[in-house]
């Protein structure tokens, strides 16, 4: 059935919705499970194991030793943002030895988003990078962490050296209405990238 605020008229057959395929990014610890369950509309599929030994001296914990478990695979949920369109994100996992993952995740992606933590803020140049190489659009989300140094959005430009139209944008995985807005500015950004005629 049509929702109230729908386009479609009585009888009208409903818009199969555009499914649209988007990556959470960045480094190791960084919010992407946090941000993927927070803003999924369904129960998210998570592939967090619990850390053991057998990562001591290969995982970088620095500044977030007390995190007890991490993404091996990916996580996975599904957010509607407007009748005709859902995007399914893809949380990559964090640590360097799972990388090689990244690019079949990325397979036929439409966009990214990258979460930044000011407290280890390189953590993020891979994915970065990694998009930038691949010409995969990409929005980086500054995750505020309690205690963390509090950075303009264009200090964090400039540190990562990205472009002047990347979105940059202060979030908080854990709120569910600030991972859309980041989600939104996205797809916005996408849509600006593939008809330069509308942004102007």
């Amino acid at each position: 059935m049509a929702s109230a605020d729908s386009d479609i008229r009585p009888g009208e057959p409903e818009a199969i919705p555009q499914a649209v395929k988007i990556i959470i990014a960045g480094g190791f610890g960084a919010g992407k499970t946090t941000m993927v369950a927070s803003v999924s509309e369904i129960t998210p599929l998570s592939t967090e194991e619990v850390m053991t030994e057998a990562g001591y001296g290969i995982d970088d914990t620095e500044g977030v030793e007390e995190k007890a478990t991490t993404t091996v695979a990916l996580d996975f949920g599904r957010i509607t943002v407007s009748p005709d369109v859902v995007l399914y994100l893809f949380g990559t996992p964090g640590q360097n030895r799972f990388w090689f993952m990244w690019d079949e995740l990325a397979e036929g992606a439409l966009g990214a988003v990258v979460l930044a933590d000011t407290r280890r803020l390189e953590t993020c140049f891979h994915a970065v990078d990694f998009f930038e190489r691949r010409g995969v659009p990409f929005a980086v989300a500054v995750n505020r962490f309690e205690g963390a140094t509090d950075y303009e959005t264009e200090e964090v430009r400039k540190a990562l050296d990205v472009a002047p139209e990347v979105p940059i944008l202060l979030a908080d995985a854990r709120d569910r209405g600030s991972c859309r807005d980041v989600l939104v500015a996205l797809v916005t950004h996408v849509i600006r990238g593939r008809s330069p005629a509308l942004s102007g």
